[in-house]
């Protein structure tokens, strides 16, 4: 039947647990002087930390009592994938809206559900009257090679809010059109 993509509501938003975020991370990026350098950093990712998807899953609620939308891939009834959008304009102009979380279970990576959730996030900016999307990449060399392989860039505005509450994560920007 294939992947299903449809918005998540409040009350599913525990099912965010199901998702298999393991991976092993052999780099990670670091910007300096404006450029992307890679550094070793070889970690294993198995799942989620308690604590992390319990905080993913609390800001995924605010985002959606504020206007945000949370979009779940889902392949039967598993959830496989899973962004969401937040509603609250950004920047001088205004004129970004963050992006708050792309995760896809590791089976079915490589499978256009990241670049078909990314599109969602797109398409909805645009209905939001959105000129940007707003990326806060966690560094590691697979997650900002995704972002830039769909056409994000380093960002030219810095969200100083965002910046603060990860600062090692490298902020990007995407077009919506």
């Amino acid at each position: 039947m294939g992947i299903i993509y449809k918005d998540i509501l409040p009350a599913e938003l525990h099912r965010i647990a199901e998702i298999d975020r393991a991976e092993e991370i052999m780099e990670s990026y670091y910007l300096q002087n404006g450029q992307l350098l890679l550094k070793p950093d070889p970690q294993t990712v198995t799942h989620f930390d308690q604590r992390e998807l319990d905080e993913i899953i609390q800001r995924q609620h605010k985002l959606i009592k504020t206007g945000g939308r949370v979009i779940g891939a889902f392949d039967e009834n598993t959830l496989v994938g899973v962004a969401s959008i937040d509603r609250i304009k950004r920047g001088t102009r205004l004129n970004y809206l963050k992006m708050d979380i792309l995760y896809v279970s590791k089976s079915i990576r490589g499978q256009k559900v990241g670049q078909n959730l990314l599109e969602q996030c797109k398409t909805i900016a645009k209905t939001f009257e959105s000129e940007k999307l707003y990326i806060s990449a966690t560094p590691t060399k697979g997650t900002v090679d995704f972002y830039l392989k769909n056409g994000a860039v380093i960002t030219t505005e810095i969200d100083p809010e965002l910046f603060a509450l990860e600062p090692d994560d490298i902020h990007l920007e995407l077009g919506v059109n």
